[in-house]
């Protein structure tokens, strides 16, 4: 794959996390050398997959490298003791 492509496949996956169904803009999409490296908070693990399974897809053939974290969403199992 030429670096012309490279480029293509990264701009598209970039635009359809801004405006599809995806909608993640917390996500970081950032070239490492002939890597691939997502970086960012997201709100649930299945929006996570989400953007994993797409980045499989759109990124096929280029190494893809993920530090996306979950933000915790539940609410607190006691209450907050304040000193």
């Amino acid at each position: 794959m030429n670096s012309g492509e490279s480029e293509y496949r990264i701009a598209r996956f970039r635009e359809r996390l801004a405006r599809e169904d995806v909608a993640e803009l917390g996500v970081r999409v950032e070239v490492r050398g002939a890597a691939i490296l997502l970086t960012g908070t997201l709100p649930t693990a299945d929006r996570r997959d989400e953007i994993l399974r797409l980045a499989g897809t759109e990124l096929a053939g280029i190494p893809v490298h993920a530090d996306l974290l979950v933000a915790r969403t539940d609410p607190p199992d006691r209450p907050e003791e304040l000193s």
